[in-house]
């Protein structure tokens, strides 16, 4: 928490755009934010919705380093900002540390792939049909 400071952001304030430098994240300490996606043909489209204790993006943690998505405040937001490089740099230094931050990140993901995963079933499976995937 040493790296963090406290940043607040008004309803309706974009924290990143898909494509942009993921140069730092955040996490929630109050209020809502929606990661989005561009979809051809339609604009952007709510992916997930983030509250209180959850990390507002991962492409920080790998290169690239461009953000895969977008994030738009919903409420008004409290957060935790974290530079990305400087946690990076920590995580070279201090092994367990980063082996602690790598394993958080990727069981954040695991969890949002899976949720994803059970988004898209829904979407795209044939209701009453008696076939299962």
């Amino acid at each position: 928490m040493s790296l963090a400071q406290e940043v607040n952001f008004t309803e309706g304030t974009r924290l990143f755009e898909e494509g942009g430098a993921a140069d730092q994240f955040w996490i929630v300490r109050s209020g809502t934010v929606t990661l989005d996606m561009r979809v051809p043909g339609r604009g952007s489209t709510v992916i997930e919705r983030l509250g209180p204790g959850e990390l507002v993006g991962w492409s920080w943690l790998l290169p690239p380093y461009e953000w895969c998505n977008g994030a738009e405040a919903v409420t008004p937001l409290r957060t935790h900002q974290f530079d990305a490089m400087s946690v990076r740099m920590a995580m070279d230094a201090d092994p367990a540390f980063g082996l602690a931050v790598g394993n958080w990140v990727i069981r954040v993901l695991a969890y949002r792939l899976q949720n994803t995963r059970a988004r898209v079933l829904d979407q795209y499976a044939i209701h009453g049909s008696a076939e299962t995937v």
